[in-house]
């Protein structure tokens, strides 16, 4: 295996050689430099101590969580030898400190203790029965597959961050897979990775209910080619309860409008899509300290504090009207998006861009307002 050294925050990590990334033996996205920037500026708000990164591959989050956060235990695992060793190489190079070897797990004793374990996620988990504070599954495709497991290994209180890559199950271009995987019924067009969003959401509240556990979103969104949610959990079943009652379903019209509403059971409305989570994206308090934090670090790429202002400034209620399709469907020219936010905030409504979509607009504007503003009539 031929290696290249690349630096990301303030970790320097080898990384096979390969001309695509898919035909690498040990796996490495530079395009999710974005997802572990935001995961690193999460971590230094939350504060855990003990974390784990359960699908971890060449090592790069999970480091950079030890070299850039507060935590002070930070386990690595990854079921592959090639990447248990490359894991191992890593952490030399960037910690220093005694190795102590025992089997298939590496202890790196320093400042902080860092494990490299080679095995089975979900076994990993189990026999961690409630004893991190943060754990990140970021999996190649869904994570259902390891999510029951990771809610038995976080803290009843701790936090969940979690990636899904499949995208195209999520947002409707698998259907029979969403149902299989999701239990739930995905949309395609323009609301589907908004939906597609508070799906995996939503799967993650129902598995969390079976063990008396409330759900919190801190932040969620869609970025490039994946979904990613920081989810604080919330103990009891009063908190299962509440969160359980934030889900429910979408239906749209063939103009576009679309109608949703929380309820357990869909009753007499056609063709709906869900069950989805139909609470709050994000923690405006969170959000704000997140962007703090990445205006303060020399670290954060322009594109993250980029990112992140969106986020912040984003209307946070579901879904969201794309004009382009709207335009389309009634038959009306097309307007620039900044022009609609104006014209619907000049007749009293909120509205914002958003990131889900260049061409669309948060409002809590009803859709006959929309239509009109995109007309472009002020009506005053």
């Amino acid at each position: 295996m031929e290696f290249i050294e690349i630096k990301e925050g303030l970790a320097r990590i080898l990384v096979p050689k390969a001309e695509r990334i898919y035909d690498a033996p040990v796996f490495y996205n530079p395009v999710m430099a974005l997802n572990r920037d935001i995961s690193v500026l999460v971590l230094k708000i939350l504060q855990p101590e003990k974390v784990l990164d359960a699908l971890s591959a060449t090592g790069i989050r999970g480091i950079r969580y030890a070299l850039e956060t507060p935590a002070q235990e930070i386990w690595l695992n990854d079921i592959s030898d090639e990447a248990y060793g490359l894991i191992k190489e890593n952490l030399k190079k960037n910690l220093e400190g005694e190795l102590y070897e025992e089997g298939d797990r590496a202890y790196f004793w320093g400042e902080k203790l860092a494990v490299a374990n080679k095995g089975d996620a979900n076994r990993l988990m189990a026999e961690n029965f409630r004893y991190f504070d943060f754990l990140d599954l970021d999996p190649f495709g869904s994570p259902i597959e390891f999510l029951d497991a990771a809610l038995r290994s976080v803290k009843r209180k701790g936090v969940l961050g979690i990636t899904a890559t499949d995208t195209g199950v999520l947002c409707g271009a698998y259907r029979q897979a969403c149902r299989r995987k999701y239990l739930a019924e995905p949309i395609r067009g323009e609301l589907c990775h908004e939906a597609g969003l508070r799906i995996l959401i939503g799967a993650v509240v129902r598995y969390a209910a079976k063990y008396d556990l409330g759900v919190e979103v801190l932040l969620a969104y869609y970025r490039d080619h994946y979904f990613r949610a920081f989810l604080r959990l919330r103990s009891g079943a009063r908190k299962a309860d509440g969160s359980l009652n934030q889900l429910g379903y979408l239906w749209q019209r063939e103009n576009g409008e679309f109608f949703y509403e929380t309820a357990f059971l869909p009753q007499n409305r056609g063709k709906v899509y869900g069950p989805m989570w139909l609470g709050p994206l994000k923690d405006q308090g969170f959000v704000e300290d997140v962007l703090k934090g990445a205006g303060e670090s020399e670290l954060a790429h322009k594109k993250t504090l980029k990112f992140l202002e969106v986020l912040r400034e984003e209307l946070d209620v579901p879904f969201h009207y794309d004009t382009h399709a709207i335009a389309r469907r009634n038959g009306l020219e097309l307007r620039k998006v900044k022009a609609v936010v104006e014209e619907l905030k000049n007749r009293g409504y909120a509205a914002t861009r958003t990131h889900f979509s260049p061409t669309a607009v948060k409002t809590d504007a009803p859709f006959n307002a929309v239509l009109e503003a995109l007309k472009g009539s002020s009506g005053g």
